[in-house]
């Protein structure tokens, strides 16, 4: 059809014409109400966005020669991340002599595979990095339990941000009195002679 004849039965329509294909020989054109579809799609867009989950890497850093108490605190955060649905990087940081005992970090890592088996599976297993050895982990669908959103997880939970005089507790006095003159900012403590 020619462009003329196109536009004017547009008009007519009180449509718009726009150009679908115009790498084709002839282009090809729609009849359409353009900014009613521009609407739609942002519609669409935003929803795909609001539906869609970021993924976070969260990473915990342990060394070889782990302490039993530090390796607990450390396998519970793990925890705590993939049950806020995260996936984990593990990262053993070798020191000097310890590159000569890697098996000592690729144990550790097995270990806390097995420890959190119910919570998360390997995405990939232990595997050397030069002076690190990295392990990922992500979490199970039965696992998660707490939302991933930034914006959820910005929001105060009830009895944050209280002062201490409303918890019960007192705060420290504080002088408001400017000190005198010569006098050092520190305060010292009378001494008893002998």
């Amino acid at each position: 059809m020619d462009t003329t004849a196109a536009q004017r039965m547009a008009n007519e329509l009180d449509l718009d014409l726009v150009e679908v294909a115009p790498l084709e020989r002839p282009p090809v054109c729609k009849l359409m109400d353009y900014s009613k579809f521009k609407y739609e799609q942002a519609i669409k867009a935003k929803e795909a966005r609001r539906k869609q989950s970021l993924v976070v890497l969260k990473e915990m850093k342990m060394r070889p020669k782990i302490d039993q108490h530090d390796y607990e605190t450390k396998k519970g955060h793990v925890e705590r991340f993939l049950r806020q649905g995260h996936k984990v990087k593990v990262t053993i940081m070798f020191r000097g002599r310890e590159m000569a005992h890697t098996e000592l970090g690729r144990r550790l890592l097995e270990r806390l595979a097995t420890d959190i088996s119910e919570l998360a599976q390997v995405d990939s297993p232990a595997r050397q990095d030069g002076r690190n050895m990295i392990a990922v982990f992500s979490p199970r669908k039965s696992a998660i339990t707490a939302p991933r959103s930034a914006h959820q997880a910005g929001r105060a939970t009830p009895g944050q941000g209280r002062g201490a005089a409303e918890r019960g507790g007192q705060e420290p006095a504080r002088s408001t009195a400017p000190p005198a003159e010569g006098a050092t900012s520190r305060s010292t403590a009378p001494v008893s002679a002998p």
